[in-house]
Parts: structure tokens; C-alpha cells; sequence
């Protein structure tokens, strides 16, 4: 029987078939698993030991007799000549993990073997075999000279290139070789070791295009804020698209980041379109771990500290120099340092604990975190505790698998409050925090616009609990060639249903004891406001692939379901028995009811619904010239009757230039690609209901009187708009990918060219013949270009020692084209917001057709008169009093949205220790000094205090609060050591611990500026206002971050 199998196989082991034998590695595979099934039968029936039956069916399938127990009786007389031995072994990973299914073959032959499931191997070889090679997925083929000695325990390493090469898009995968379109991923081996409530922040500065900022990082609650190439709208959300494991609208904030393989961002049309309306804005794609199919049952520990350290980077005047300006006010007699009093040192504690095991066709993980963190302020903290659970089954005839992930987390935080900051450097540091009268009460400061910023924190309660639970189950059927063995086609067909749920709880209290409660009257404030939001997902996929002699053919099909749901609850009350239940016990508060119709309540809900059909089609010819293809077709209940549905197409195209044959003499050259794409994308992040003419209640917590009776009014308050549709992006991007000098140095350079039409605002129409004097509608075009530069390069890489310089660069230029259309006329001008008192300062910044985005138009600064008012330059070149200025003179005299920015990434490895140093800047771009304008004057209000060099550096300026002008604008380029790591890493020898890697963390620690207010980090770069805080006068205080981790895997 075995000779005739290996007589009927060898007719087709040409040697042409030998050199190239992937066409039937599947045909193999499916074999192998069959003689196990052969082995169990053969061992019952009693015929051979069974791994013994094992051994011989499955190698006289692959025609090796080497492995045949009898093999000398049906060996040719010329081949049974050589001596023959037995050679064995170990094969394992850098932590020592034994690696099955590791192949082993004799370097030439076809004479080979498989690691069992502890790793271990035997083979008989021949006297003149030289050479073993091993070789595993993802892991550095190595090859071993055979010696006289018969034990050959090998460690076989990542392949970091090879695992890189596999780069996740919308709704599947593919090489780096077929990407046709604008795509950056990272693995999670090359994220930065920053704490942070969002995993994003940990790719912060590493991909081109892509700017992810946290104004307040050392608040434990603070957001982080995403952008993809610019500002894509005006009146719109301009955040991406999340996707987690396939399912759109993911959650950031219910993630751990040590559960994340690779985040995958999506940047141009081509890529985004086949996510439709919600494409404009870029997509995030994230793709989480799972658990390990060796057999083996693996845990590990990630656990680190960290401390903030707030950066006191402006200062007011001192006690004893408030004395020296007696000008400046009343002297109280104490000695307070405000921002010293509401700031400490912020602690952070995170606890990853991680269990994976299962074998090929059964395996799971799970993940057990906790994180507890303080702020800077004294009453800002966050506790966290959350898990996520993976399983994975495939069928032992693989027909199908199925695959399920559920996440649930709560977080309990209290809130902090810039507004004490600002609150800080404005009050009198002679004022005392408690009452002298009655030190059992805080002090109330008399200043105008003045509150106690300490008894703010400690007095007040603002928390907030929040739940989530997402869950996602996957069934998921192997057709093809299961089905039809030998067939070249493969058909695989999947379902995808998915739930998430989030529950906002906010609570806040003001006990009657307050300054603040006792100066409006009322013994004591409590609301309490619920939400809670859901998205119940369906997404049905179906894959085909096929080749067809040197044409490679891939298609994939889809419908998309998605329901949204939001329900809110809100109460107030005021006038309290006692304190002691805060917001617990509403209706004890007599407020509401002291007066008829008030209410102090609130409910509302909310859906929307969105279905889409989708596909997409690649093609390739040799690898050498790329297509890919795509559309959808979506429609959401926000749009209206007449738009419901629209058609997002997308074409892209590549040339691997280094394939063409008159590039193989070229060795420099590995690897050149040219691509270009072109995507139709939407946005739809906007409200619901907003094409519908609805009603809305007078008062959302009061009533309103009519003939003796109170009446909860109702009336109408928009205009019904049948022809609102998504905003409608058109993308085109040119770009080149290319590795060279042995792919020493690799990276991509793209151009990009988005045009953002039928922008979404509020337009002035005429009552009647509408309800209202306001319509939301498409008008507008907005255009964005750039380019971006990512490239990595490997000096230096030997056994011991690997250094890797990775560079990211991008340009942004973001304007508005137009602000009207055929039906509505807007203006070519608007100003952005306005700036609080004291005065009426009015905007600095404004939104024109043609310029970019985030310029400030304000007086150019001409010096000041001989009484120190502020002189400006008038548009007809005439110096003039600032208080003669109109808005004609006010030009434009800088720009927030950097025109450059930079990062550098250093990685060395030396043996066991690993040393990373992440540099970032952003260049070409202004901020307005907003505690300059407010506190850096002399003419601020009487009591308030003003920043230390206001009597030196700004001594000339005696007049003039708070009136805009370009003094205030200035340049902040900079250039950081953002972050900088250094780790060891510990391999006992034991068997309990695979490896032990310690390491330490700075953050923002050494900063070049010209700029001499705050971290230029403060001032946003996103947004329709980059260079103003959002807060405009509130702000959070930067930090230094010290973080200490360990990890270990068991």
C-alpha cells in the first residue's frame, strides 16, 4: 500500500513541482490532518503502533521514506546504501515556549519532520545531509549545520518583517504588497509606553496624517481628541470612525491596551469608502489579540506607576510682590500660593493580569485590569476595572468556526474643574482660604468674577459612574475548498452580531455650608443626569479567492445593519433639610416645589438607523500590477426623504515597479510600488431628526402659564428639510512605497487631495413660508492637501545589537472654498467663538473663503502712545489708537494649524536592554497667549492679580484691557523629548517564568521653544480653532511623567 502511494505521488514530483510547492501546501495540510484520523484507526485495528502508523502514512504521503519504519525493504538498493541516523531535538521561542507544527527538512531533500505538541522532533537523515532547516510562520527561518551530534534544540525568533507584512483594511486583510491605498498600521510592539484611559494615545505622533492630542493628559478623565488629515467640516463631527474587530462605532475608552494586536488607520477615500457615510473622517481599525493555539496555558502580569509632576511654567506675583504694587489692591494679610494649594503630585496605578491557552481548534483569553489615578488637582480621580474574554472554536473538519468576545468595564471618577486654574493665577495671594471670622467656612473672595477655587474641590461633589458591556459573536462558514477538494477557488461566508452598551451616570452636590450656595440663597444644590446609549450591530460577509495561472482574483460582499438608541434623565433640586444624602434624596429639596410649574426635570430619546450593502474586488497580475474596486450603498433614517440612500465608489491602483524586469539589475532596490485611488466618502455625524419638522418644549424643566393653569408648552422649532444628505468627501492621493538597500530603509510618500462639498450649517431663510428663521442644510466646500512621509530605517542590525530610526512627516493646508450655493447665500466671513469678560474682547479667530483654517484676524500691534494705550496699524498703513480701529483694520496676522509636523523615533536593542527615544514637534504655526492677554497687563481689573513679568517685560503697556491685537499672537514652534523608555529584560532559568521585563518611562522631558507661556501641548492643533484653548481662560497645567512597569509572562 505504501509503495503504491509513494509510486502514485511521484509522478507528479517533477522537479519543477519541487522548487515551487505552495500550490498543494493546502492539499498537504488537509492530508496531514486526515492521518490522524488514520493513526487512531490503524492503532485499533492493531495493524502498527499508532505513531509509529502516524509517522509512516502521513511521510509516504509527502514521498519521504526516511520516516518509514520499514523503509529499507522498499528502498531502491542505490539509496539503501547510505548509513542512516536518527537525529532529534527541541524547538522553542525567545521565552522558551516549545513551538509545534515547527517544520524541519534537510536542506535539498525532501527528508523532513513536524515538532509534536511540546516542540520535541525526530528524523532519520543521511550520512552526506549537510544542512537542517526550521522554520515556523511568522517566525526567522534558520538553518543548523548537521554535526557528528544527534540533538539539534533550536530558538527560533519573530520574524518582525514578516509579521508586519499583513496590514488589516476595511473588512479584511492583505499584504503590504497588494495595498493599493493610503493605510498605516501599527503593531503593538512598536506603541509608546504612555498611561492613558485612550490606547490611541499610545500611537501619538507615529502615523503621517494623523494628529491624536489630549490637551489635559494629566487629568484621569480628560478625552483625547482624533484627526485624519485635517478639519473635514464645519458643523459636523470631525472625529474617525472606530472599528473594533470588525464592528463599526467602537469604544476606545473599553479597551485595554495590552489586549490590542494592531491598530490600522484608514486615511484615504479608497480605503474609508467601503464604510460609506461615515468614511470622510478616516477609520480606525483595531484588532485584538487572541488566545495562543499551542497547547500550552500561558499568563502574564503588565503592571505599572506612574507620577505627574506639575510644570509651573507661569507665574503670578508673589505675596511679597503683590506688597511692592500696593496699586494692584487690598492687602488681607495672608500668604497664599493658590495654584500650590488646589496642585499635587498625580499617582496612577494599572493591572493587566492575562490567561490564554487552546490548541488550534480551541483556544481562548482572557484579560482582568485595574487601573486607580489621581490628577494634578486635588479632586480628580478615576477608578477602572474592566475585563475582556475571547473564545475561538473551529470544527475538526474545519467547515466552520465561531468566534465570541465580550467586554464589560466599570469606571467611577471624580471630576476635576479647569476653571480653578485660571481661578489661580487671578486671585489675590493675600487673600486667605478659610473664613477669619469663622474658620469652620471656606473664605469668599469679593473680587469680581472671584470663587474660592480650594473650597470648589473640596466642597463640591462631581462624579460620574459609567458602565459598558460590548459583546461580538461571529459564525463563520469554510465552503471552499473544504467542500470541493482540490478545487481552486475558496468561498467563505460569515455573520456578525454585536451589542454595546453604555450607561453615563453624572452626579453633582453643593453643600449649603458653600460661599457660593449662601451667596444665591440656597441651602444647598444637587442634580443627577442619566444617559444611555446602544448600538445592536449585524454585519454579513462573504469572501471569494481564487488564482487563476498568474491572476489573482479576490471579491468580497456585505450588508451592513446598525440601530442606534439614546435615552436621558435628568434632576434638580435646591433647599435641602440637611446635607448628609447630597443628590440621594431629590425630592426632600423644596426649590421645585416653592413654585408652581417648576419642574427641575428632563427626559428625553433618541434613534437612528443605518443599512448599507457593500463590495469590493482585487485583482492582481504576478503581483506586479494592482486593482482594487469597491462600492457601497447606504441610507440612514438621519437623511432626508429625498436622500435617503447614496452610492460611495472607490478605484485604486498599484505598480510594483521592482518586479519589471528592467529593474532586476537594480540591487538597491527592493521593492517599488506606485499607487493612486480615488473614494467618494460621507459624513452623517450629526444630530437626528434634523430633516424632520419637529416640536420642542418651551422649557425643558418649567412650565409655563396660560389662564391660571402651567402648561409644559410645546411649539414648533425647526424647518423640515427633504433634501439633507451626508457631506460628501472626494479623495485622490498618488503615492510611492518602497524598502531599499537590503530593506534597510523602507517607507512611503504620499500626496493627498480632499475636497469636502455640501458642508452642513445653519442658514438664514425668510418666515414665513417656513416655521422658523433657521435651516439645516447642505452648503459649503472645504478642501484639504498635504503630504506625508513615513520612513524607517535600520542602520544597525546584528545578533546583539539593532538600532531603528523611523520618521514621520506631514503638511496640512485646510481651507474653506465657499459658504453658499445656488439656494442659500452665506457670507465669505465668520467669525469663531468669542472670548469672555472681563470686557467684551469679542473673536480672534474667523473662517474664510479661501484662507486657511485656525488664522487669526485681529490689529497688527504698532508699539503704544505716550500714556502706554495700545497703537495698531489700520489696513491704509496708519498708525492709530487701537480704540480707533475697525474691522476692516484687522488682517490677518498668523495661523494655529501647524504647517509641519515631526516625529522621530529612536529604538536601540543591546542584548537584554532596549532603549527608546521618541521626539516630537510641530513647526510653522502661532497660539494666542491667553494668559498674556488676560493676566499679563497692568490695566487687569483692581484685586486681581497678574503674571510675574507684567511690570517687566509688558511695563510699557499701561492701558488697554483684554483688546485684541497681534502682540498676543505668537510663534510656538517646538520640537520635544516626548517620550523616552529604557528596559531590561530578565530570562530566568526556570520554568515557572518565560521573561521578566522591567522598564521606565519619562514623558515630556525636555522642551525647545521660542514660546514663552505654557507647553505649547496646551493649545490645541485640531478643530476649527487651533491656537486657542477650547476653554479659552480654563485651562489644565502640563506635567513631567515618571512611570515605572514590569512585565512578566509565566
Amino acid at each position: 500500500m505504501k509503495k503504491t502511494l509513494r509510486l502514485w505521488l511521484s509522478q507528479y514530483r517533477s522537479p519543477k513541482r519541487r522548487q515551487s510547492r505552495s500550490p498543494y501546501r493546502s492539499a498537504v495540510i488537509v492530508l496531514i490532518i486526515s492521518c490522524l484520523v488514520v493513526n487512531q484507526s490503524f492503532a485499533q485495528q492493531g495493524n502498527v503502533p499508532s505513531t509509529t502508523a502516524a509517522r509512516t502514512v502521513m511521510f509516504a504521503m509527502l514521498g519521504d521514506d526516511s520516516h518509514d519504519t520499514n523503509a529499507s525493504s522498499s528502498l531502491p538498493e542505490s539509496a539503501s546504501a547510505f548509513q542512516q541516523r536518527e537525529v532529534s531535538g527541541t524547538v522553542t521561542d525567545v521565552n522558551r515556549n516549545p513551538l509545534p507544527g515547527v517544520s524541519i527538512m534537510v536542506k535539498g531533500t525532501t527528508v523532513g519532520s513536524l515538532t509534536d505538541i511540546n516542540g520535541r522532533y525526530s528524523l532519520r537523515i543521511s550520512s552526506d545531509a549537510q544542512t537542517l532547516v526550521f522554520s515556523f510562520v511568522g517566525m526567522t527561518t534558520q538553518e543548523i549545520p548537521i554535526t557528528a551530534s544527534n540533538n539539534y534544540d533550536v530558538t527560533l525568533a519573530e520574524d518582525i518583517v514578516a509579521l508586519a507584512d499583513v496590514v488589516v483594511i476595511g473588512y479584511g486583510s492583505v499584504s503590504k504588497k497588494e495595498l493599493t491605498s493610503a493605510v498605516s498600521s501599527i503593531n503593538s510592539d512598536n506603541f509608546l509606553s504612555v498611561p492613558s484611559v485612550n490606547p490611541v494615545m499610545q500611537i501619538a505622533g507615529k502615523v503621517a496624517g494623523v494628529s491624536i492630542i489630549n490637551t489635559a493628559a494629566a487629568d484621569p478623565n480628560s478625552s483625547t481628541n482624533i484627526q485624519v488629515r485635517g478639519v473635514s467640516s464645519r458643523t459636523a463631527g470631525i472625529e474617525p470612525l472606530v472599528v473594533i474587530n470588525g464592528i463599526p462605532g467602537g469604544n476606545l475608552q473599553n479597551i485595554n491596551e495590552n489586549d490590542i494586536e494592531s491598530i490600522s488607520i484608514l486615511k484615504d477615500g479608497a480605503a474609508s469608502s467601503i464604510y460609506g457615510t461615515r468614511g470622510s473622517n478616516g477609520v480606525i481599525l483595531v484588532t485584538t489579540k487572541k488566545g495562543v493555539a499551542d497547547g500550552q496555558f500561558r499568563a502574564s502580569y503588565n503592571g505599572y506607576v506612574s507620577f505627574d509632576v506639575v510644570k509651573r511654567e507661569i507665574n503670578v506675583l508673589t505675596p511679597e510682590q503683590w506688597r511692592d504694587h500696593p496699586d494692584r489692591g487690598n492687602d488681607f494679610g495672608s500668604n497664599t500660593d493658590w495654584f500650590g494649594e488646589l496642585t499635587k503630585t498625580g499617582v496612577t496605578q494599572n493591572h493587566t493580569l492575562q490567561f490564554s491557552g487552546g490548541d488550534p481548534r480551541n483556544n481562548y483569553r482572557a484579560t482582568i485590569d485595574v487601573r486607580d489615578a489621581t490628577g494634578i488637582d486635588i479632586r480628580s480621580t478615576r477608578q477602572s476595572v474592566g475585563a475582556r474574554f475571547s473564545l475561538n472554536h473551529i470544527a475538526a473538519n474545519e467547515l466552520y468556526q465561531v468566534g465570541l468576545n465580550v467586554a464589560p468595564r466599570v469606571i467611577n471618577s471624580d471630576n476635576a474643574d479647569y476653571s480653578v486654574f485660571w481661578q489661580a493665577l487671578s486671585l489675590n495671594p493675600t487673600m486667605p482660604i478659610m473664613n477669619p471670622d469663622d474658620p469652620s467656612l471656606f473664605y469668599e473672595p469679593t473680587t469680581w468674577e472671584a470663587i474660592n477655587p480650594v473650597e470648589l474641590l473640596k466642597l463640591e461633589k462631581n462624579k460620574t459612574e459609567t458602565r459598558y458591556l460590548d459583546w461580538d459573536g461571529t459564525f463563520r462558514l469554510n465552503l471552499l475548498p473544504l467542500l470541493a477538494p482540490g478545487s481552486i477557488h475558496n468561498l467563505n461566508t460569515s455573520v456578525t452580531v454585536a451589542q454595546q452598551i453604555n450607561d453615563n451616570n453624572n452626579y453633582w452636590f453643593r453643600p449649603s455650608t458653600s460661599t457660593q450656595a449662601i451667596k444665591v440663597g440656597r441651602k444647598g444644590q444637587a442634580s443627577q443626569s442619566r444617559g444611555n446609549s446602544q448600538q445592536k450591530s449585524l454585519e454579513w460577509l462573504v469572501n471569494y479567492s481564487t488564482k487563476l495561472g498568474e491572476h489573482n482574483i479576490k471579491a468580497l460582499g456585505g450588508y451592513s445593519y446598525q440601530y442606534f438608541m439614546n435615552t436621558s434623565l435628568s434632576i434638580e433640586n435646591s433647599d435641602f433639610t440637611t446635607d448628609m444624602f447630597e443628590w440621594n434624596n431629590m425630592d426632600d429639596g423644596s426649590y421645585n416645589s416653592a413654585s408652581v410649574g417648576r419642574l427641575g426635570q428632563a427626559t428625553g430619546k433618541q434613534d437612528s438607523k443605518l443599512i448599507a450593502f457593500f463590495g469590493r474586488l482585487s485583482y492582481d497580475y504576478k503581483g506586479k500590477y494592482l486593482a482594487t474596486a469597491s462600492l457601497r450603498y447606504e441610507g440612514s433614517s438621519k437623511f432626508g426623504a429625498n436622500h435617503k440612500w447614496g452610492y460611495f465608489p472607490a478605484v485604486s491602483f498599484g505598480w510594483m515597479l521592482s518586479e519589471e524586469s528592467f529593474m532586476q539589475n537594480i540591487g538597491w532596490i527592493n521593492e517599488l510600488k506606485l499607487r493612486g485611488d480615488y473614494g467618494i466618502t460621507g459624513n452623517q455625524n450629526f444630530s437626528n431628526y434634523n430633516s424632520l419638522a419637529t416640536m420642542g418644549a418651551t422649557g425643558s424643566t418649567t412650565q409655563t402659564p396660560f389662564r391660571g393653569q402651567y402648561y409644559l408648552g410645546w411649539a414648533p422649532n425647526r424647518n423640515p428639510n427633504p433634501n439633507l444628505r451626508w457631506e460628501l468627501g472626494k479623495n485622490w492621493n498618488i503615492g510611492v512605497d518602497f524598502a531599499l538597500i537590503n530593506n534597510r530603509i523602507s517607507g512611503s510618500i504620499t500626496y493627498f487631495n480632499r475636497t469636502q462639498q455640501d458642508l452642513l450649517g445653519n442658514y438664514e431663510v425668510s418666515v414665513p413660508p417656513n416655521i422658523v428663521n433657521t435651516s439645516f442644510v447642505n452648503v459649503g466646500t472645504m478642501r484639504n492637501t498635504g503630504f506625508e512621509t513615513e520612513i524607517n530605517f535600520n542602520p544597525v542590525r546584528t545578533n546583539d545589537f539593532t538600532y531603528n530610526i523611523g520618521l514621520i512627516v506631514s503638511t496640512q493646508n485646510n481651507r474653506f472654498i465657499n459658504f453658499s450655493n445656488d439656494l442659500y447665500a452665506g457670507q465669505t466671513f465668520y467669525w469663531q467663538s468669542g472670548f469672555p469678560a472681563p470686557g467684551s474682547p469679542g473673536s480672534v479667530q474667523g473662517i474664510e473663503e479661501g484662507t486657511r483654517i485656525g488664522t487669526f484676524f485681529t490689529y497688527p500691534y504698532a508699539g503704544v502712545d505716550e500714556l502706554g494705550n495700545w497703537l495698531i496699524k489700520g489696513v491704509d498703513g496708519e498708525v492709530k489708537s487701537i480704540t480707533e480701529g475697525k474691522d476692516i483694520d484687522k488682517v490677518a496676522v498668523g495661523n494655529g494649524l501647524p504647517k509641519l509636523m515631526l516625529s522621530i523615533n529612536h529604538s536601540f536593542k543591546y542584548k537584554n536592554f532596549d532603549l527608546t527615544l521618541f521626539l516630537r514637534g510641530n513647526f510653522g504655526y502661532q497660539v494666542y497667549n491667553i494668559h498674556e492677554f488676560y493676566w499679563g497687563l497692568q490695566s487687569a481689573a483692581a484685586n486681581l492679580n497678574v503674571l510675574d513679568f507684567t511690570f517687566t517685560k509688558n511695563k510699557h503697556i499701561v492701558q488697554g484691557m483684554n483688546e485684541h491685537n497681534s502682540y498676543f499672537v505668537q510663534d510656538a514652534d517646538f520640537l520635544k523629548l516626548d517620550v523616552a523608555t529604557l528596559g531590561y529584560t530578565i530570562k530566568p532559568k526556570t520554568k515557572w517564568l518565560g521573561d521578566l521585563r522591567l522598564y521606565f518611562t519619562g514623558r515630556n522631558l525636555l522642551l525647545l521653544t521660542g514660546y514663552n507661556g505654557v507647553d505649547p501641548d496646551i493649545f490645541p492643533v485640531n478643530g476649527l480653532e487651533p491656537g486657542v484653548p477650547s476653554g479659552k481662560k480654563s485651562y489644565y497645567p502640563a506635567t513631567r511623567q515618571y512611570l515605572f512597569g514590569l512585565r512578566v509572562n509565566f
